[in-house]
């Protein structure tokens, strides 16, 4: 089994003591290390607590052998692109999410920065969530099996507001909505 634990706390851009102090119960980032490293053995006890501290599926942290890793090899930067100095896993961001459940938005008339054929991958969270939400894209269920897509612009008690993406419409207001999911990654085929 190869350990993905560094590769997934760089994704997350934590910190060895950062993950350290958010496991449960706490330890040092020189464990941390150890542990990423393989100069100390991973238990499942350990898979569970770091797997906790980073918001990940415990399986997530570790991978077969005979698997081949989608990897990361190089970066763009201002001056062209430019190789790693040592390429590491690509983590999926479905990976990343803590155990929320994902939906996807299939997108087939341009609508503002949405263009035909775009997925958005989306992060279902409670409605009692929506206030850290706003400026957000977001779909919600609406009575009658519909949905309602756009920007948050508005969390009161029981309502969601919402602004669609298409130009001159107006804004959407779901009383009680049973869920919401907040917009996580666009994949757009090139």
């Amino acid at each position: 089994m190869i350990n993905r634990i560094r590769d997934i706390r760089k994704q997350k851009g934590m910190t060895l003591a950062e993950v350290a102090a958010a496991c449960s119960p706490a330890t040092t980032a020189q464990t941390i290390g150890r542990l990423e490293t393989g100069m100390r053995n991973l238990s499942l006890a350990w898979m569970n607590r770091i797997g906790g501290a980073l918001g990940v599926d415990p399986e997530t942290l570790v991978k077969g052998d005979a698997q081949r890793p989608t990897q990361v090899i190089a970066r763009l930067t201002e001056a062209g692109a430019e190789s790693l100095s040592s390429p590491h896993d690509a983590i999926l961001p479905t990976e990343l999410v803590d155990g929320a459940s994902l939906v996807c938005l299939s997108i087939e008339t341009s609508q503002g920065e949405y263009r035909s054929g775009d997925q958005l991958w989306m992060r279902q969270v409670s409605p009692a969530d929506a206030g850290n939400l706003v400026n957000r894209d977001v779909l919600a269920p609406r009575s009658g099996g519909r949905f309602a897509f756009g920007r948050l612009i508005d969390r009161q008690r029981t309502l969601v507001g919402l602004l669609p993406p298409g130009i001159g419409q107006r804004q959407i207001v779901i009383d009680n909505p049973a869920w919401l999911a907040v917009a996580e990654m666009l994949v757009r085929k090139l």
